[in-house]
């Protein structure tokens, strides 16, 4: 099965990780991004930001990854922040109340502002 997903990660610098996502997040394509979140977490950076907004759909499956990479960043002591995707994933994330206990924003620069 042919995933629709792409993740392209880019250092900051030492400090911060970004995880960019675009195309398809569900469960053929979920373990993609979730290799690329651990691998964020074990990092030496002080932030892991996670931007949605090139993700043109988000089920169940990916919604969880992204819950369980929010917990592995607040237990190894990171800051956690997600970048709002598009209107679908939006109301996935609100409508489950994960949008409550995330770091959301409009764009990672109001996260690297933030530091």
């Amino acid at each position: 099965m042919q995933s629709n997903l792409s993740v392209e990660v880019r250092d900051e610098d030492q400090a911060v990780v970004v995880i960019g996502v675009s195309g398809e997040l569900d469960l053929a394509s979920s373990p993609a991004l979730e290799n690329e979140l651990e691998r964020g977490a074990a990092s030496a950076a002080a932030m892991v930001i996670v931007d949605l907004r090139r993700l043109e759909f988000m089920d169940s499956t990916g919604l969880s990854v992204i819950v369980r990479a929010h917990q592995r960043a607040t237990e190894n002591g990171q800051r956690f922040g997600v970048v709002k995707g598009p209107q679908q994933v939006q109301r996935l994330l609100s409508l489950t109340g994960v949008a409550e206990r995330l770091t959301l924003v409009d764009s990672p620069d109001e996260l690297l502002g933030a530091s």
